[in-house]
């Protein structure tokens, strides 16, 4: 696939080093320009550094990895992003991080929707610190859980998860978003304030149930 990269902080770094392994071609772009070009000249291979508002161009996908207080301003200043699909990785953390800023009613994927409504947005990545996501595949997958309203955007967007090396698990309506962003911040907990560090990543597992014998 052609991947834009909206974002040169650790995730977005992170996602280039990931998708280039893979053999995707990537663009990234960033507020300013010497940030994507750093990253771009670290990774290498088919990773370049464009302008913001010629990321969208021949792209199959677009990566918003900015904080969620910049992300729309950071996606309507990329042009011609008219039914392209763009995943929302962001979790809406408070300034002192101790919380979310959105939730139970609405999310922050599904305000960037409203905000930028021509595009296909699709939760995803909320969950992966980037840790995890700049790190080779293991044996055992880390999941990514996705949600969305358009099924040709999900569909792009699980592809893309499986190529990297991870377990794309359908998250339902973009509407779960509003379930997906807490559970990224628990994760956060997790890592931050529970001392596991930040190689960790939920998965949901089906038990094995032993059923009692009738008496």
């Amino acid at each position: 696939m052609k991947i834009g990269i909206i974002g040169a902080g650790n995730m977005g770094a992170a996602f280039a080093r990931r998708l280039a392994a893979a053999d995707h071609e990537v663009a990234i772009a960033a507020q300013r320009l010497e940030e994507a070009r750093k990253v771009a000249s670290q990774v290498g291979h088919r990773v370049r550094a464009v302008p913001r508002e010629e990321l969208a161009e021949g792209t199959d996908l677009l990566i918003l990895a900015t904080p969620f207080g910049a992300s729309v301003d950071a996606l309507r200043a990329v042009k011609n992003t008219d039914g392209k699909t763009v995943i929302d990785i962001s979790n809406p953390l408070t300034e002192d991080m101790s919380g979310l800023m959105v939730g139970h009613t609405t999310s922050a994927a599904e305000e960037i929707q409203r905000s930028v409504p021509r595009v296909k947005v699709v939760k995803a990545f909320n969950t992966v610190f980037s840790a995890v996501l700049g790190s080779e595949p293991g044996d055992s997958k880390v999941q990514v859980f996705y949600a969305g309203d358009d099924a040709g955007a999900k569909d792009t967007v699980r592809r893309m998860a499986e190529s990297i090396g991870f377990d794309a698990v359908d998250g339902g309506p973009l509407a779960n978003a509003r379930y997906l962003e807490p559970v990224g911040m628990l994760n956060i907990w997790f890592g931050y304030v529970g001392g596991r560090g930040t190689n960790i990543a939920p998965r949901w597992d089906t038990a094995a149930l032993t059923v009692p014998a009738a008496v």
